[in-house]
């Protein structure tokens, strides 16, 4: 984040704890190392038993893990030239080792663990890359239950024997995740369907280990107090509940659905409620590639581009327009395919368990926010930012958001492409700006927080597509804001003349942005090349 809008801040150099707080952290981790093993040694031992089941396992493996991370950046960097290459290459390797301990515990603690390993790998832009690099192997690394488990989970929901529900139901599923896996089936009346199947213990764990979490964190604040992640427990308070009741997931897909069904390009798997449960759901089966594998959609003849450019529709609708967010876009909840009957792309939206509710003010705050980061007007930028709770490190904020430098962002995001070392450059600030990030993301709203992994989850995928920062998506960012903001004062104003003229004003400016599409995609023609030449030609011409 170059330029002088961010010169005041400063990351504070860390200071080097007193001698008594490493002699904690060496008896804490003396202590916690005793009681795992001790409390876990003949359970890893057994062949009977597994050791996730056990409290004193998991928290004596947490605490453990806490505490190796914590002495390593305790010990690792206080005798080292603070903003030396020496420091800076340290530090990295600290990140790195602190990154696949953490990720080796949530492997091993499975569940809650795991959940929050995901979202932390999915800030992309927000925390240091070796953290996100190395804990997005979560989603890939999930724990698959046994089929002897799955059986007694529908057994428990259903009341009945899957061979009684089933024609036939595949032991492999066809994905795992942290809170449950998805199997293949046929039902008594010939309908394919995906079974998703929570895993047994993740409910009675759940609670549990988010109190471990918020204990542990609270502990390496008191040792560290620019460490700033509480915003993390309060965020898997309040969504894992509902990412557990499947229910809950089912309702959703079909609100999301009906929302959005005026997208024929959509589609949104059926549920079949009278087979579906907190800890099971039943959906239609539907096929297609991964969104992020251009190889894929390549061999089926599909649209990179279009399919970008309707993701980011879908995604400018919900956040924009309907204040109602699809917040878990990672590769494995959005597929496509070449629809059979019609030859059109389709998107196919999954797991639907997590969804932000927009409040009004904050949809509204959110809208003219990015209108202002369009058209470059940072005097509302400032204004905005900090009506979201960023004060005076908004322009961080608004790097933060649009994953571009400062520097960018004055010119105007939608005026140049992302370059690899721009890129390079957003990565590295994670770092350097952690404690600041870290100060935002517990000052902002708790809504900002799902937006901005959602955002990071997008422009992953469209990196992976090479379509990222296009002009298109601007536009369809642009024509939603304009409709959300236009909606809301003609629901405010009681005079018709201001209601026409409102609507009158929203016309013209979503012309406006309709001729400059056209503009845009006439340039980027073969005949639109060959205008602007004949006219270049003609502008030259001596007569």
């Amino acid at each position: 984040m170059q330029g002088g809008g961010l010169r005041f801040l400063q990351v504070k150099a860390p200071r080097c704890r007193e001698a008594v707080v490493a002699r904690m952290a060496r008896r804490a981790l003396k202590l916690v190392s005793l009681a795992a093993a001790s409390s876990g040694f003949y359970l890893y031992s057994s062949k009977y038993l597994d050791p996730n089941d056990f409290g004193a396992v998991r928290v004596g493996r947490a605490i453990a893990t806490t505490a190796v991370i914590t002495y390593d950046y305790l010990t690792s960097l206080r005798s080292v030239p603070y903003g030396s290459q020496e420091y800076a290459y340290l530090k990295s390797q600290v990140h790195l080792r602190s990154a696949e301990r953490l990720r080796d515990l949530c492997c091993a603690n499975r569940g809650t663990f795991i959940k929050v390993g995901q979202h932390l790998g999915a800030l992309d832009y927000l925390l240091p890359e070796e953290y996100t690099r190395t804990l997005k192997i979560l989603h890939s690394q999930a724990p698959q239950s046994s089929m002897q488990e799955i059986e007694q989970v529908i057994r428990e929901d259903l009341g009945k024997e899957i061979k009684e529900l089933f024609v036939s139901f595949e032991d492999t599923p066809l994905g795992a995740a942290s809170l449950a896996q998805v199997h293949k089936a046929v039902l008594q009346d010939g309908r394919t369907v995906a079974v998703k199947v929570q895993h047994p213990k993740v409910q009675a764990q759940s609670a549990k280990d988010i109190l471990l979490m918020e204990i542990l964190l609270l502990t390496v604040k008191q040792i560290f107090p620019d460490f700033e992640f509480m915003w993390l427990v309060d965020e898997a308070k309040k969504n894992l509940p509902l990412e557990l009741d499947f229910l809950n997931e089912g309702r959703n897909a079909e609100k999301v659905a009906h929302m959005l069904k005026d997208f024929d390009f959509l589609k949104v798997p059926r549920i079949y409620w009278e087979l579906s449960t907190r800890r099971v759901l039943l959906m239609e089966f539907v096929e297609g590639g991964q969104v992020n594998d251009r190889a894929y959609m390549e061999r089926n003849s599909i649209d990179v581009n279009e399919i970008s450019r309707n993701l980011g529709k879908l995604y400018s609708e919900m956040i924009f327009v309907n204040g109602f967010v699809h917040c878990d876009p990672h590769p494995g909840n959005v597929l496509v395919r070449k629809c059979p009957a019609t030859g059109k792309a389709h998107i196919i939206l999954l797991d639907h368990g997590l969804y932000q509710v927009l409040t009004e003010k904050f949809r509204l705050d959110y809208c003219r926010l990015w209108q202002s980061l369009i058209k470059t007007d940072m005097k509302r930028v400032q204004k905005y930012s900090r009506r979201l709770g960023a004060g005076d490190l908004y322009p961080l904020f608004a790097c933060m958001l649009t994953a571009r430098t400062w520097d960018s962002v004055n010119r105007g995001i939608d005026r140049s492409p992302v370059t690899a070392n721009e890129d390079v450059e957003i990565r590295t600030n994670a770092a350097t700006y952690l404690p600041q990030i870290n100060q935002l993301l517990n000052n902002v709203p708790r809504q900002m927080l799902l937006l901005l992994k959602t955002n990071d989850l997008l422009r992953g995928i469209e990196s992976a597509l090479h379509t990222r920062a296009s002009a298109s998506s601007f536009l369809n960012m642009s024509r939603c804001c304009i409709r959300a903001i236009s909606t809301y004062q003609r629901s405010k104003s009681h005079s018709l003349y201001r209601k026409a003229k409102i609507s009158l004003l929203e016309a013209l400016s979503l012309w406006q942005i309709n001729l400059y599409e056209l503009f845009l995609r006439l340039k980027g023609s073969r005949l639109g090349n060959w205008v602007i030449a004949f006219l270049s030609r003609m502008h030259h011409s001596p007569y």
